[in-house]
């Protein structure tokens, strides 16, 4: 496989897209290690092959560093750090004190700096790669996740940074995710139909599924994006229909008359620079990882 022999780090994969990252590089060959404050309710495995799971929280500047050291002594190596810890209640700014949306911040942006600055000289020896786990929360107003969109914002900037200052050893890339089925989708869509009425608002006419966003960062780690870095790949099935589309009289007037009508002079513009995606990373509870 492709990812034979190489040492991955996913954190916080023992859950949701995390873990469906992390069955992915199982499924590619790697040795996969995922590291989160609180163990997974069940192994993280594929096709009985297992991800290692270390206790660690990624806001202890001290304890990453050691986490990091250890693990390239113990497995000689260290290939790949994916960055996907992370979350946010539903919170509106006015709402929140200052250090609440500051502890979002520091889950978010803070410590995929400290995991990445900890991973670097590990990561260098192995011309290896990291990947930022974004969103496209990060991209358009986050209205309820403010703190949550400008972290993200910032992560897909930091990952653009470290990929000019650590190259050529270094490759670095984002994920910017959109909407993904995961365990937890009941607490921010509803039930099974709330699931489905959100998914039919995504061009793809789904919910992204975890091994398909597992399946993208395989792709950035891989010898396959040798020559990728500094890049944002969006996934997110084809993002949301524009809301002014169904709004704008103009259209149902033309779409009515489209029948009658054979031949005019005048189009209508239907493009947009509003990016108008859901948040896939929300979470209950700031101290749960993704």
């Amino acid at each position: 496989m492709e990812l034979d022999g190489r040492v991955v780090v996913v954190t916080g994969g023992t859950r949701g897209v995390g873990a469906g990252i992390a069955r992915s590089f199982l499924a590619a060959g790697a040795q996969v290690v995922v590291c989160a404050r609180r163990p997974p309710d069940e192994p993280v495995t594929h096709d009985g092959r297992k991800a290692v799971y270390h206790p660690l929280d990624l806001r202890d500047p001290a304890a990453v560093p050691e986490f990091f050291d250890a693990l390239a002594a113990e497995y000689g190596r260290l290939d790949t750090l994916v960055n996907n810890a992370g979350g946010t209640p539903y919170r509106l700014l006015a709402d929140g004190g200052p250090e609440r949306h500051a502890r979002v911040l520091e889950l978010n942006l803070l410590a995929p700096l400290t995991a990445s600055l900890a991973a670097r000289p590990h990561l260098g020896a192995a011309r290896g790669s990291i990947v930022m786990i974004g969103s496209v929360s990060g991209t358009r107003p986050s209205p309820g996740s403010a703190a949550y969109g400008a972290a993200k914002a910032g992560l897909e900037n930091l990952a653009r940074s470290m990929a000019v200052e650590w190259a050529p050893e270094i490759r670095v890339n984002t994920l910017l995710l959109g909407m993904v089925r995961t365990e937890l989708a009941h607490l921010h869509y509803g039930d099974e139909a709330g699931v489905a009425a959100v998914g039919a608002t995504v061009p793809a006419g789904r919910l992204a599924e975890p091994s398909e966003v597992g399946a993208a960062a395989v792709f950035l780690a891989s010898d396959r994006a040798a020559y990728v870095s500094g890049a944002s790949l969006l996934v997110h099935g084809g993002g949301e229909r524009p809301a002014f589309l169904d709004a704008a009289t103009v259209n149902r007037h033309a779409h009515a008359h489209a029948d009658t009508e054979t031949d005019t002079d005048t189009e209508t513009d239907t493009e947009t620079d509003t990016d108008t995606e859901t948040d896939t990373e929300t979470e209950t509870d700031v101290a749960k990882e993704t």
